[in-house]
């Protein structure tokens, strides 16, 4: 399974050839609706990235479980998974 990311770098490559954007939709199979698509989920999470790294460089042997206990409590509420996955970035 290719991301969405790919398949939009894929279109754009073909672009880049000559081919159009309906065309090469067309032929890598690509909706036309995700060329235009932004994900403003980095954006969403920088700042409580900002505060994981603050917190992880204070406290090194504290894993992404008791730095989560921390950003919630300094008002950064938000689920142990998604604490998984930016600690993991």
């Amino acid at each position: 399974m290719v991301s969405a990311q790919a398949r939009r770098r894929q279109v754009a490559y073909a672009r880049q050839r000559g081919v159009s954007s309906r065309r090469a939709c067309a032929l890598l199979a690509v909706a036309r609706s995700t060329l235009g698509y932004e994900s403003r989920l980095a954006a969403k999470d920088a700042p409580v990235v900002a505060a994981m790294r603050e917190l992880s460089a204070q406290y090194p042997h504290f894993g992404y479980r008791r730095i989560h206990v921390f950003l919630g409590r300094r008002g950064h509420a938000m689920s142990t998974d998604r604490a998984l996955r930016l600690w993991r970035q």
